[in-house]
């Protein structure tokens, strides 16, 4: 093996503060599933919401402290695999699972009750959270946040201070989890249940930000982010084909993770439709049913109307 993918593939960067804020996440929702579990309520607390929380937490925990993370440091396009991780898998495998009733019955009692009784329906911990976390809110500040982190002094910056690169996770992280947390409906529902047809519309919506910058970084005649000339090359990439990849990798592999979400949704949306049971013929083959709206006031004088099949 070469000696420095071998290197690279050995560096683990075990951080005690992300792993032991991983560890409590995911021992309070266990807890808090086994709980829910023994209460009998094992339909709502099913193996696959406690499989699904935890391989969002394996996703956040390999991205931020795997080789992953130390070649961020040398390449761009591993930079933006971590990217990825952090921001369209790990968040929507973590929500997938529905976390805050598990998180709730995780927590001691003396924990549990007030903080739930803060997302009553006029709480006001509830009404606070409904007001900064409306979906277009929430849909601007993602793009705010996914796409300033790119700008060239920000990056650079993240590379060079560790709190700051701390601080581009943390967003990345925080921001993406609100942006899912619309789409997949996950609870406390504080902004009721989100229209099947404008989470798609969501979801569309956030391509052409992330595509336009890929593209952008991909077709650069110059290097863009002037810490990845500062480092020693890996495995014979170049700066600027390096680049390339990284806005590849942004484009289409970004892209294609908003794409297969809206086809899920679409799926789940026609397979609904088919569910429907189907209006009985009594109930829409008669004369007022088949007016169209607004005229039935002028169909009903209507000489016409009234000899119909008379």
């Amino acid at each position: 093996m070469d000696p420095t993918l071998k290197a690279a593939l050995l560096s683990w960067d075990l951080r005690v503060e992300v792993f032991l804020s991983l560890g409590l996440l995911g021992l309070i929702f266990s807890l808090g599933w086994w709980n829910l579990r023994r209460r009998s309520e094992k339909r709502f607390a099913n193996p696959w919401r406690l499989l699904s929380y935890w391989a969002g937490l394996v996703v956040l925990g390999v991205a931020l402290m795997s080789p992953i993370d130390v070649l961020g440091s040398q390449l761009f396009y591993m930079h933006m695999i971590q990217h990825l991780l952090v921001v369209m898998v790990a968040p929507p495998l973590l929500l997938l699972a529905n976390p805050f009733p598990f998180f709730l019955w995780g927590l001691p009692p003396a924990l549990r009750a007030p903080i739930a009784h803060s997302f009553i329906r006029r709480g006001q911990v509830r009404q606070l959270l409904k007001a900064l976390t409306g979906p277009g809110v929430v849909w601007m500040a993602f793009t705010f946040v996914y796409l300033g982190w790119h700008d060239a002094s920000l990056y650079n910056l993240a590379l060079r201070s560790r709190w700051a690169h701390d601080l581009e996770h943390i967003t990345f992280f925080v921001s993406a989890v609100l942006f899912w947390w619309h789409v997949i409906g996950a609870g406390p529902r504080i902004h009721g249940r989100f229209p099947m047809g404008m989470r798609v519309a969501y979801l569309i919506a956030a391509i052409p930000p992330n595509m336009l910058a890929g593209i952008a970084i991909a077709f650069s005649e110059k290097p863009i982010y002037s810490y990845y000339t500062t480092v020693p090359r890996l495995w014979g990439l170049s700066v600027m084909y390096d680049q390339m990849l990284g806005g590849i990798i942004m484009w289409i592999g970004g892209s294609m993770m908003y794409i297969v979400a809206a086809l899920i949704l679409l799926t789940k949306l026609f397979s609904d439709e088919e569910h429907k049971p189907l209006l009985q013929v009594a109930d829409w083959a008669t004369e007022e049913a088949m007016i169209a709206p607004g005229l039935e006031s002028r169909a009903e004088s209507s000489p016409k109307f009234r000899d119909i099949d008379r």
